[in-house]
């Protein structure tokens, strides 16, 4: 019966390990591979501020920017004014401090059903498109979906997700700056930084009335 036993014991471990070895090599494939990224026709261009239609970079490009900032937006009309205003404010301040600062904002308008494309394209027509992009889905894709998109048509040597609702304060990029400066030298030189807005779940909490 012992013997038996220590058979079943040493068959169980082989087919663990064989498990664990496809397991790895299925992951390592997977993860080496990145998906490719499908744009409608409508997708691969944006307006210029004359409203002239232009191809979209590519994340594969060379960076010719130092920070891409990637909005997604959807149904944010009202509230993306006042996050937009606050960004370009402090950007372009940034830039008039340090001239060698180059920076690009990317709205990515996810399906909206509403005017956010046109609120975000009037900001083309005030600072350029090399400054501010709008990039308009033909359907929803989900935050994570507008996000890849603006990702993948970035050109910035570092690029910042942002949400549309400024719920934090944009100067507070610096401190995701300085974390990614702080973990340097970065693996196969990338790095990612995370913000968080812990601290203010308390003003967050819903109060009834």
């Amino acid at each position: 019966m012992a013997p038996l036993l220590l058979q079943l014991a040493v068959l169980g471990a082989a087919l663990a390990a064989a498990a664990l070895v496809l397991i790895s090599i299925v992951a390592f494939t997977t993860a080496t591979k990145m998906p490719a990224l499908h744009r409608h026709e409508e997708e691969k261009f944006f307006l210029n501020a004359k409203g002239q239609k232009e191809t979209l970079p590519s994340i594969w490009d060379s960076p010719t920017k130092q920070l891409s900032v990637v909005v997604p937006s959807y149904n944010e009309e009202k509230r993306l004014p006042v996050m937009m205003d606050e960004a370009l404010s402090y950007l372009e301040k940034r830039q008039k401090r340090d001239p060698a600062f180059t920076y690009e904002v990317i709205v990515v308008d996810d399906g909206s059903k509403d005017q956010t494309s046109k609120v975000a394209f009037k900001y083309c027509q005030k600072y350029g498109s090399d400054k501010v992009r709008v990039i308009t889905l033909v359907k929803n894709r989900g935050k994570g979906g507008a996000i890849r998109m603006g990702i993948f048509s970035s050109r910035g040597e570092k690029i910042l997700m942002a949400d549309a609702d400024g719920a934090t304060k944009f100067p507070d990029v610096e401190k995701l700056e300085k974390g990614l400066n702080d973990l340097q030298p970065w693996p196969n030189q990338m790095a990612i930084a995370c913000g968080s807005r812990a601290h203010l779940e308390k003003e967050s909490i819903a109060q009834g009335i």
